[in-house]
């Protein structure tokens, strides 16, 4: 672990300086904070335990130990339904470790409305994957995290999703192009529909697959945007890595 550290430490203090880039956004009449990540040159990693096994929990945490190695948080956000200990509800892999294994089976709540899917960042790129082409393909993740329902399959709306649905809460997700390049991550400013936030990735960000990552206890850190917010633990969080100036 401290080696495969140095070296990320030093892949990152090699690179030209990037971040991820966050703006406001409105779509059909609601409010977004967006943020969007280069998969093919920024560090985008997941985050769940410190060295002892213990949930960061917090923005702050994470960035406290990343400072202790000449780094920092650019952007982050929660990234997967967890239980009441902070453990992963379905598959999670962190620095090519496996922690949870997938879960392909419908459930009760959100995280089992099939087809729900996992967010995998591999070797330059980010995918989101329906969770049954995950288990078939196989990909090599380094990180992973599955959650659900997807948002967008294909470039079409969850089948589940309904126009006129009344259940609305803040949301937040990813969604990721084609060629694994662009990974975009969305939170609504305001309670939205399952409907409205999977347009919002479809139609408003033209992005052919996305996933959604949670609602209600959504957080998100972007200084850009002046949000840094605080609550209770997390569980995965998702962040961009870049080197302490």
């Amino acid at each position: 672990m401290i080696r495969l550290w140095v070296f990320l430490l030093g892949a990152v203090c090699a690179m030209p300086a990037a971040a991820a880039q966050c703006r406001d956004v409105a779509h059909d009449g609601h409010r977004y904070a967006v943020c969007e990540v280069d998969a093919s040159r920024e560090e985008l990693r997941l985050f769940l335990h410190d060295g002892e096994g213990r949930p960061y929990g917090h923005f702050a945490s994470i960035d406290a130990m990343l400072a202790a190695r000449g780094a920092r948080l650019n952007f982050a956000m929660n990234a997967g339904m967890y239980h009441d200990d902070r453990a992963p509800v379905g598959l999670y892999v962190e620095d090519g470790r496996q922690f949870m294994h997938v879960i392909a089976d419908a459930g009760p709540g959100n995280f089992g409305l099939l087809p729900n899917g996992v967010f995998c960042i591999g070797n330059g790129r980010a995918d989101v994957i329906e969770t049954l082409r995950y288990i078939d393909r196989a990909p090599d993740c380094a990180y992973a995290t599955q959650s659900g329902p997807m948002l967008v399959i294909d470039g079409k709306l969850h089948p589940r999703f309904l126009p006129d649905s009344d259940s609305r809460h803040v949301r937040n997700g990813v969604g990721t192009s084609a060629d694994g390049r662009r990974a975009v991550f969305a939170m609504s400013r305001e309670p939205v529909t399952f409907h409205e936030f999977g347009r919002l990735f479809r139609d408003g960000l033209d992005l052919p697959s996305a996933l959604y990552l949670d609602g209600s206890i959504s957080r998100l850190y972007a200084p850009e945007l002046g949000r840094n917010d605080a609550g209770f633990a997390m569980g995965p969080v998702v962040g961009v890595v870049e080197p302490a100036h």
